[in-house]
């Protein structure tokens, strides 16, 4: 099979009077697989009569095409081929390579020795043909014999059909599809109801032959007079017989899918000689359409630069205006109107000014790649004639701005100062409001000691407060002298509010000196009892705290691992009973401390409020809690005791697990070290390296059951709750890992392989060549990770031969290099990108000779084109755009309207414009 087509299949299904099994066609793709294709509505439509009869016209005339350039034909398909000699003659006729000598004699076993021999022959081509016997074919087996006669078919008619990197029935259709595309009430979708009209079949003959056919006479709704004069004109100009009559197409409702193929080839085959000319004219438009973007690059260019310069030649006179008002809401409207103008109007003109430069890059970097000449912008209009208007604009901008702002300054001046002064008022006679009630206030005589040195920190606070509202006091003078000095209007009201504020302020120093005085007095009665509250607090405190961690611990649901944790807890445990008669011994002495304070409240009748102020311990909560401890240490024994037991059965458990990770850890870490081995090797040719890989897949995949019975015993550590082993290194989890890296690996690796035989094969390399890729890479490979440093890399390029030197050329071209084989920047090469970069080194480029090659072509060797030869193998914007370029041609064999496409062809790669 011709690299690039894709792989054929065909399934035939047997009478239904045998009910036998289907028959099944598999052809041979490049990389020796078969691929097979089910074709459900083949299986049920070959049981329609009328696509019997279909197949059995198609495929007799087809074979008969064949047939006749040896001096014979069929008349009756499954007649004439029953003692193999047809069906080995048109088998030589259509392969061009001569068969086994057929045997000659008339009895049964040499029929079917002749059919086998034809069977063995396609079956030498690739097609791999399976329920399909030289029985059948010598019974007469109508069903089998036109599985057979599509199968021959597909392989020699139709396999080979490659159009724009698809093949087969595909490509064939694609075909199909680009011929008739410019022909109204023509849609080919398939090869069945598309083709019932004629109009597809009189499309594909117009479009080559414009001269046989008036299509702008035919008519959809005339179905048989179109497929009559296809037919007719097929046979007659085109020596392709009439595979079918218009009556077959137009009296069913879905014709047979595999007749029209058959004879839709023939017409495929008969104007194969127009698809160099195609080719041609693929090359010409992909041309054109670079030299079309970028001369529209250039329109938007100069479009977008000439509004980004009137715009800053409207905006900068308004900016250097400096015309000032007399009102402060008309320049505080000047500045909302350059406010504006900086958020709403420039934003969108500074992104025009970037973008501007971005299209400016793009359109000189694509004419470079393009091998076309840099772009000129007119006069005026360079980025750099745009830079320097908008710095103009710019510095007219930052002046404009000072100015409004001076201006505002000037008009806020008076306002200010008296704004300022009620400000400070308004703050002031706020802050002092409730003041004088709250320093008369006798709260201190009901207070207790805390709350008594509460009041005095307060108090002490206000003070400070009180010394730092002198400032603004002083401040709201000097406004209010400021205001008069300018014989400001509202002088009066501004003198009698500041007299106010200054009587106030006296009042209140008076005031907060007799507070303070009084609550010094209360607070020393309070003391001498506070000390002994104080004395609790601290004792209780402590002691409570104690009780509280230790029933905390005592009832604590402790979580261990081990042996030895256990054991620790244990002797934790044991010290934790021997501090208890200490502890009593402090709580007695705690108990003593209260009973005195009660004592000497009794005694000189305090007035307390409340409980002590320096906690919230009592009495009753420390007797509780002693209790309560007592009681919680047997059932800490009796915990201590089940857990030594658990732990004991964990350990037993982690040396079961341990046993087996040790064994199955290092066995995958070796399996891996063998696979990276494996894969820097080149023994053989790849199909034995995938081979080997393969078998040693296999064994890997044995391995398994060790690893699930590993999988069971780490369920009953998880079921335990164990996370930690210390008989091994090895977790479940590591285990898995390594397992999925494992089979990761040989996949991946199998894949690299298969990879590389699709490229050696895609691209045509030799299995030489490869191997001098693969042992070049390996050797730069020095860390044995499959994959290349920019410097390895570079270092291997050399090697090849590829000239990169250390100057400015040379990092240049390695950058460019880089930028193909690692697009995502990711500092590495791998080695299919390798053998891709390398397999591209050699395609194909556009130059001026070769499209000047490609129009050579399509003008029939003339050295001038016509404009309907343009029109005819061109889409219709490229046409004309050529035709409006292309020069009148001057030579002496030149016809009226020849054009010259050679001058046309040099301008494109040329210095000058079209």
């Amino acid at each position: 099979m011709r690299r690039g087509a894709s792989s054929l299949s065909c399934c035939y299904i047997t009478s239904p009077r045998t009910g036998g099994p289907g028959t099944q066609v598999d052809i041979k793709t490049d990389n020796g697989n078969y691929m097979h294709q089910e074709d459900d509505w083949d299986r049920d439509m070959l049981l329609d009569p009328a696509w019997e009869k279909q197949q059995r016209k198609t495929f007799t005339a087809w074979c008969n095409s064949h047939l006749r350039k040896a001096g014979t034909q069929i008349e009756n398909i499954e007649e004439d081929f029953r003692d193999g000699l047809k069906l080995m003659l048109l088998l030589e006729v259509i392969s061009g390579e001569r068969l086994a000598k057929p045997e000659r004699g008339k009895m049964r076993v040499h029929k079917i020795s002749n059919v086998n021999k034809a069977l063995n022959f396609i079956a030498s081509k690739g097609v791999k043909l399976v329920c399909i016997g030289a029985e059948e074919i010598v019974d007469g087996n109508a069903k089998m014999t036109l599985g057979m006669i599509w199968t021959i078919i597909l392989r020699f008619a139709i396999q080979d059909i490659s159009v724009e990197e698809t093949s087969a029935k595909e490509g064939l259709l694609l075909w199909c599809q680009r011929k008739t595309a410019p022909y109204k009430n023509v849609n080919i979708q398939n090869f069945h109801i598309s083709w019932k009209d004629g109009l597809g079949f009189c499309a594909l003959i117009h479009r080559h032959r414009p001269e046989l056919i008036d299509y702008g006479k035919l008519r959809k709704d005339d179905p048989m007079t179109n497929l009559n004069t296809a037919f007719e004109v097929a046979e007659k100009y085109l020596d392709i017989p009439k595979m079918l009559d218009a009556e077959d197409i137009v009296g069913t409702a879905r014709p047979d899918e595999k007749a029209i193929m058959t004879y839709v080839s023939s017409f495929y085959h008969a104007f194969s000689g127009a698809q160099k000319a195609e080719t041609a004219a693929n090359r010409i438009c992909k041309v054109l359409a670079v030299n079309q973007e970028n001369e529209q690059l250039m329109e938007d260019y100069e479009k977008l630069a000439s509004d980004l310069l009137e715009w800053i030649r409207r905006t900068i006179p308004w900016l250097e205006n400096r015309m000032p008002e007399n009102t402060m809401q008309a320049m505080q409207q000047k500045l909302e109107d350059f406010r504006d103008y900086r958020r709403l109007h420039k934003p969108p003109k500074v992104q025009e000014k970037c973008q501007l430069e971005i299209n400016f890059n793009t359109l000189q970097t694509k004419l470079r790649l393009s091998n076309r000449p840099a772009f000129m912008p007119s006069e005026g209009k360079m980025v750099s004639d745009i830079n320097n208007a908008w710095g103009n604009l710019e510095g007219a901008e930052k002046g404009y701005e000072e100015w409004l702002l001076n201006e505002i300054r000037r008009l806020e001046r008076l306002d200010h100062l008296a704004e300022k002064f009620r400000q400070k008022a308004a703050i002031h006679e706020a802050w002092t409001e409730g003041k004088e009630d709250l320093l008369q206030k006798r709260d201190y005589e009901t207070a207790s000691l805390s709350e008594i040195k509460a009041l005095l920190k307060k108090h002490e606070a206000f003070e400070s407060d009180l010394a730092a509202h002198q400032d603004r006091v002083e401040q709201i003078a000097a406004i209010a002298q400021e205001l008069n000095e300018l014989d400001y209007y509202d002088s009066p009201s501004v003198n009698a509010r500041c007299q106010r504020i200054c009587d106030q302020w006296d009042s209140l120093g008076a005031l907060s000196q007799k507070r303070n005085e009084a609550l010094q007095r209360t607070e020393k009665l309070l003391e001498t009892i506070d000390q002994l509250y104080l004395e609790f607090a601290k004792r209780a405190a402590p002691f409570n705290n104690w009780m509280e961690g230790a029933m905390e611990d005592l009832q604590d649901t402790f979580i261990v691992h081990t042996i030895e944790e256990i054991q620790g807890l244990s002797t934790a445990h044991e010290q934790f009973k021997a501090t208890l008669p200490e502890a009593d011994k402090e709580r007695m002495a705690i108990l003593g401390i209260h009973n005195e304070i009660a004592k000497i409240v009794q005694t000189y009748h305090v007035n307390m409020a409340g409980t002590n102020p320096y906690t919230t311990i009592n009495p009753q909560e420390i007797n509780a809690k002693w209790d309560k401890v007592r009681q919680l240490v047997p059932q800490r024994d009796q915990a201590l005791i089940e857990e030594h037991a658990r732990q004991q059965n964990n350990e037993r458990l982690r040396r079961q697990f341990a046993t087996q990770a040790n064994i199955i850890g290092p066995w995958i870490q070796n399996k891996m070290q063998e696979i990276g081995r494996i894969s820097i090797e080149m023994h053989g040719t790849l199909e034995d390296q995938l081979t080997h890989l393969r078998q040693y897949e296999k064994s890997i995949v044995n391995y398994k059951p060790k690893i699930d019975q590993l999988e069971g015993d780490h369920q009953l550590i998880q079921e335990a709750l164990i996370f930690d082993n210390k008989h091994t290194n090895y977790t479940m989890e590591h285990i898995r890992v390594g397992w999925e890296q494992l089979l990761t690996t040989i996949a991946r690796t199998i894949n690299e392989i298969e990879n590389q035989i699709l490229t050696r094969d895609a691209k045509g390399i030799s299995q030489e060549q490869l191997n001098e890729f693969r042992a070049s890479f390996n050797h730069f490979d020095r860390d044995h990770s499959g994959t290349l440093g920019a410097e390895e890399f570079k270092a291997c390029l050399i090697s090849l031969g590829f000239d990169i030197g250390n100057d400015a050329q040379g990092e240049n071209e390695f950058s460019r290099i880089m930028s193909i084989v690692d697009p995502n920047r990711m500092g590495i090469v791998t080695f299919q990108a390798f053998i891709d970069f390398m397999s591209r080194e050699t395609a194909d480029t556009d130059t001026a000779d070769q499209v000047m090659a490609s129009f050579k072509v399509l003008a029939g060797d003339k050295n001038y084109i016509l404009a309907d030869e343009l029109r005819r193998e061109l889409p219709p914007d490229q046409a004309e755009y050529c035709i409006a370029r292309m020069a009148p041609y001057t030579g002496p064999d030149g016809v009226p309207g020849a054009l010259d496409y050679m001058s046309f062809s040099t301008a494109l790669y040329g210095e000058s414009d079209l």
